[in-house]
Order: C-alpha cells, then sequence, then structure tokens
C-alpha cells in the first residue's frame, strides 16, 4: 500500500535544528545538475495513486501514450515497499525552450480501455510524475488565504460532470497538459537548475481537418495561430470509440528559488500553530505528571524513606504500611516472565530504531528528495538494533534466574518479526490480487526475508550472549520465599481500571501530531515537520515514564507487588487508543469504499499499533525498574 509504505518518517546537533522542518539538506554526493539551454529534460511517470483505493497502479497499466522502449528506473527498498515504478515517457522537453500543443499520440478507445479510463476516474486516481527529482504538483490557490498556494501531488486521470442541460453524468479525461518548468539561472556560466514542475491539466476535444496523419494540424490548438488550450470549456469524453488526442504545452519561468532551497514550497507548512498548540497542550500533561512525581518523589517518599530508617524496633517495623509492607516480594518475577522479556526487547529495538531516524531525519539525510530513503533507513536500522533487542532481553532474563538464553533469543528474534510479516503477507496477497503495484515482488520479499534471518537474527543472538555473560543485576532487598497475599483493592486500583486510565494520557501527549502523520500516509501529502515531531517524541517517553510511576506508586502503596506486567500495559495501552483514533479518523476523514482498501488500512493500522504497544510499554517498564530499585535501595531492610 503506498500511503503505508510510508511516505513517511525524522537528534540533533543544535535546538535551532528542530524547526529545520522545510529547510532540507540533501546527502552528500547528490549534485545538483545545471543545464545549458537546448539540453533534452527527460520527465518520467511515476505510479497512479488514490486516496480513496489506497491502491497503486503503474503509469502503463492505463492505456497512455508510451515510449518506443519502457525503461525501468532503478528503485531502492523503500520505493519498491511503497508501492513507487519509476519508468521513462513520452514527454520530452528542451531547456528553456518554450513549446506549444505537442501531441504526444492518438487513440481510439475500446470497450476495455474505455472502462480502464472510467475506472480510475471514479475513484479519483492521480498521475505522478518526476523531472530532475522533483515530483509534478497542482499549484492551488487558498480561498482564505492571499496569495497562499498549496500543492497536490500530481494531477487527476479525469472528472465527472454533465453537459449543460442533461442529467446523464459522464467521464471526462485530462489530455491537455500545460507544463510549468521553474528554473534558477546563473548568470556566470549561463547554466540554470531545475528548481520547480509544475501542470494545470485540461480536458478538451480537440478537432483537425481531414483525415488524421503525422502532420495533421489540430484546429482547437494550434502553435502557428497562437492558439493555446486555456480552459475545459469543450471537454474530451471518456466511451467505447472515441478519439482522444493527447497532448502538452511547457512553459519556463525564471525564479529566485536556489536549488537547495526548491523543496521549500513543497513543504511549507501552512498551519503551524496546530503544531505548537499540539506542543503546549502536551508540555501541560508533561508539568502536570513532573509535579506529581516530584511531590512522590521529594515529599511523600523522602518523608517515608526518612521515618522507615528511624524505626528502632522490630514492633515498630512491624507496624510498617504502604509500599515498605511489599518489600520481600516487590522483585519476585513475574509470571509469565519470559514474555517481557521478549517484549522489552524488542521495545529497546523499536526505541533505537526510531531515534536515530528521527536524528537522520533532522540532520537531512532523509529528505524527500531521496525518496524511500525514510522507508530503507527504517527497515535497515531496525536490522541493526537486534543487537540491543537480545542484550535487553538476555539481561532481564538473567535477572528472573533465567538459564536457557537461547530460547529467549529465539523468542527475542522471531516473535514480533513473524508476527508483522504475517499480516504484511497476507495483506499483499490481497494487494497481489488486485493486479496494484503495491504488491510487492518476489524478489523484494526475500530481501526482506533475507534482512531478518541473515543479519537480525545473528545480531540479536550476539547481544543476547553478551547481555547473558554481564553479572546479573542484584536486587535492592531480598524476596521472601513465600509470596505475601495482596489485600482486596479499591474499585479504582483494579489492573483494568488503572491499566485503561494509564494510556490516555501518552495518547493524549501525541494525538493531534497523530492527525498529520495520518494525513500524510493516507492522504498522500508530504511530511517533513521533524523538528515538531522530535519534540512529541521526547513528550511522550516523558510521559509514558511518569504516569507509569505514579500509578506504580499507588499500586505499592496498596500493598500490591504485582508491579512488572501492570508498569508494561500501563503505557502500552495508549495503543488502544491510538487504533480507536484510527478507526474514527478512518470513518470521518478517508473516503475508502473498497472492502479490500478497507481491510488494507485496518491491516497496516494494527501492525503500527502493535509497533506502539511494544515501544511505550517498555518505556514505562523501564521507568518503573528504575522507580522501584531507586526506592527500595534507599530503605534498610534489617
Amino acid at each position: 500500500m503506498a500511503g503505508l509504505r510510508f511516505h513517511v518518517g525524522s537528534i540533533f546537533s543544535l535546538f535551532a535544528f528542530f524547526f529545520v522542518g522545510a529547510n532540507c539538506f540533501y546527502l552528500p554526493g547528490v549534485a545538483p545538475e545545471d543545464f545549458q539551454k537546448g539540453d533534452p529534460l527527460l520527465v518520467k511517470v511515476n505510479k497512479l495513486t488514490s486516496t480513496k483505493t489506497q491502491l497503486p497502479y503503474s503509469y502503463y497499466s492505463l492505456p497512455y501514450c508510451q515510449p518506443e522502449r519502457i525503461l525501468d528506473s532503478a528503485e531502492n527498498l523503500g520505493e519498491v515497499l511503497r508501492g513507487d515504478r519509476i519508468e521513462n515517457s513520452p514527454y520530452v522537453f528542451k531547456m528553456r525552450e518554450p513549446q506549444m500543443c505537442n501531441v504526444v499520440c492518438r487513440k481510439i478507445l475500446d470497450k476495455k480501455t474505455a472502462k480502464a479510463f472510467k475506472e480510475k476516474i471514479d475513484d479519483e486516481y492521480r498521475v505522478n510524475m518526476i523531472l530532475d527529482n522533483l515530483p509534478l504538483v497542482v499549484p492551488i490557490r487558498r480561498p482564505d488565504q492571499e496569495n497562499a498556494v498549496v500543492y497536490q501531488h500530481g494531477f487527476h486521470v479525469g472528472l465527472r460532470g454533465q453537459y449543460a442541460g442533461s442529467k446523464e453524468e459522464k467521464h471526462f479525461i485530462h489530455n491537455h497538459l500545460t507544463f510549468t518548468v521553474k528554473y534558477h539561472k546563473d548568470p556566470v556560466a549561463n547554466s540554470a537548475r531545475i528548481v520547480g514542475f509544475e501542470v494545470k491539466p485540461f480536458s478538451v476535444k480537440h478537432e483537425y481537418e481531414g483525415e488524421w496523419n503525422e502532420k495533421t494540424r489540430l484546429t482547437t490548438c494550434d502553435p502557428h495561430a497562437k492558439r493555446a488550450v486555456t480552459s475545459s470549456e469543450s471537454p474530451q469524453e471518456v466511451d467505447e470509440n472515441k478519439e482522444i488526442i493527447f497532448t502538452y504545452d511547457v512553459e519556463f519561468q525564471e525564479s529566485d528559488i536556489k536549488w537547495a532551497s526548491r523543496w521549500d514550497s513543497y513543504l511549507l507548512m501552512a498551519d503551524d500553530q496546530i503544531h505548537w498548540f499540539s506542543i503546549v497542550n502536551s508540555l501541560m500533561i508533561v508539568l502536570f505528571l513532573s509535579g506529581m512525581v516530584a511531590m512522590i518523589m521529594l515529599r511523600t517518599l523522602y518523608r517515608d524513606i526518612s521515618k522507615y530508617n528511624q524505626l528502632e524496633t522490630q514492633e515498630e517495623a512491624q507496624e510498617e504500611t504502604g509500599w515498605k509492607l511489599v518489600h520481600g516480594d516487590v522483585f519476585r518475577p513475574p509470571t509469565n516472565s519470559e514474555l517481557l522479556c521478549v517484549y522489552v526487547g524488542t521495545g529497546v529495538q523499536f526505541f533505537g530504531m526510531i531515534l536515530v531516524t528521527m536524528i537522520f531525519a533532522l540532520l537531512g539525510f532523509l529528505s524527500p528528495s531521496n525518496r524511500g530513503g525514510l522507508m530503507t533507513a527504517m527497515l535497515l536500522l531496525w536490522v541493526f538494533m537486534g543487537l540491543f533487542a537480545g542484550y535487553s532481553s538476555a539481561r532481564l532474563y538473567k535477572m528472573f534466574k533465567g538459564t536457557e538464553w537461547k530460547k529467549i533469543t529465539l523468542k527475542t528474534a522471531f516473535m514480533f518479526p513473524a508476527t508483522v510479516f504475517s499480516i504484511f503477507f497476507v495483506l499483499n496477497t490481497l494487494i497481489w490480487g488486485q493486479k496494484s503495484s503495491g504488491a510487492v515482488p518476489f524478489g523484494t520479499m526475500f530481501a526482506l526475508v533475507f534482512l531478518w534471518f541473515g543479519i537480525s537474527v545473528p545480531l540479536v543472538f550476539v547481544g543476547s550472549y553478551i547481555g547473558f555473560k554481564k553479572p546479573t543485576i542484584e536486587d535492592p532487598v531480598k524476596t521472601n520465599k513465600i509470596p505475601r497475599q495482596i489485600p482486596e483493592q479499591a474499585w479504582y486500583m483494579n489492573p483494568s481500571f488503572s491499566i485503561l486510565i494509564g494510556g490516555v494520557l501518552p495518547f493524549g501527549a501525541v494525538f493531534i501530531e497523530l492527525f498529520f502523520i495520518l494525513t500524510s500516509i493516507w492522504l498522500h501529502q508530504f511530511y517533513y515537520i521533524f523538528g515538531f515531531l522530535f519534540i512529541v517524541f521526547v513528550i511522550l517517553i516523558v510521559t509514558c515514564a511518569e504516569i507509569t510511576v505514579v500509578l506504580c506508586y499507588f499500586q505499592l502503596c496498596s500493598e500490591d507487588y504485582l508491579w512488572w506486567w501492570r508498569s508494561y500495559l500501563t503505557s502500552g495501552s495508549s495503543a488502544l487508543y491510538l487504533f480507536l483514533y484510527a478507526a474514527f479518523y478512518f470513518f470521518t476523514k478517508l473516503e475508502i469504499t473498497k472492502p479490500v482498501s478497507g481491510v488494507l488500512y485496518f491491516g497496516y493500522m494494527s501492525i503500527v499499533s502493535y509497533a506502539f504497544f511494544v515501544l511505550t510499554g517498555t518505556i514505562g517498564f523501564y521507568a518503573c525498574f528504575w522507580f522501584t530499585r531507586l526506592i527500595y535501595s534507599s530503605v534498610k531492610i534489617d
């Protein structure tokens, strides 16, 4: 699915870098190309995309004009997973040489080709093209702001409408394209660099006199008579046996925009105030939780520990209350401790992947000019972070007195990836059944399996081996041989209730930014505000840690020492709210009507929610792990 094969995706030398969202830096070695006047400019075509179906198709799946030989461009792993299919096209320009009314080809539609065009028009498919690594955009003026322009990816295949005086709906195709190539001129070398690629599509029923041949001149669009296409007043209908003539104009505009800043207009944020509101909203949550944590740590705990350490007699010790009572059980290994080790290891792997991805993105290494770079980077980082997954799970497993480190390593290496791969494989089969270019080819599937088995699994084993060789993490207090009975808990301390409550605040800290990420993925818009995203990510970490510590303290005060799993699930439950929000977004913002597309959406969002659960759960677990060790190591136990 083009959407979730992510458009998407992201630590930083200076605070100023946080807001370079739109100012892209380019990968070392990616040099600008200089064009002299008259140099050929080769336009490439990419996939057809639709926000209604989320199923990409290759450009030539529709009977458009074709070059003599169709050549595929080399694509990286991320591009293939996004469903990109970049090929050459019959559109060839000459630098700074305007052209008017160039005829590309003439087509007579049969029943099959007319049906293909109609289906794509009904599903609101867009045609995507590329020139000098810049995507083709349609500029649209915003009525609410003067001189404000937003850019839409690609142009619609066509549109539906009615003739004046008729109620019957017809399909019309955009068969005339007016391209605008913007360039920045070097006054010294007289060369130019391309800084913009725009189009205005029109539907025109071209007319000509006599029989059609290669030298036929159109009467509706004639460069000799300076007659240009400026509107779609006489549109080209799509139907069986209809003749369609595809034409284009090319205009060249000199621009003040420099090559290094050419992506800025594409990535300009028109609504950055909403992002600031999101961050302020999240910071309020953080301040509230920080106040509670500070109160617990500085007042309650300090007083409790001081008082406890001053107890002189055994009789007084027996009268102790609250969290101190369970010191002999608090570090008792939990049930299903192996599964907890696996989930914690996987969470560390995810945390490392996201953190490093965001560093690269903020430093500009994953700029939109590097198409598919974000997806490729995330996959490779996931694979290499297997080292930390193995290390974390083995260290925890050894602390729980586990001895079979190879068993825990295998579970860590296979459990999460196998679940995700199974869902991905089923969804890919559905996409393949729709004959979409979004279906991952067998070769790419093999490459993914190789990354998993050939690199990730061995690294998890290496990490586990190192982790298991390390000395065991010693508990700050001794564990009693006989488990203490847990008293009956108040209704608000019920595990289900407190876990569900715990997930609300971490989700509340990120849900506004989540809206923009979902819009980027499913409505095919640019997302490059990694500065904001990083701040929100830091807020998410702090929120998950603090809410888990607060609820863990209340739990221990209630003499309930079963905190291991509870700490993981408390912050991890925010993933449930993420999935529910994704469902809300589906029904309110998207116009997906096909059942297959709906299955794809919820399939991919379930993968995202599962990953979010593992990430947030691990953050909460480690916060609680640190907190319990801190408070119990401060208490003198006789």
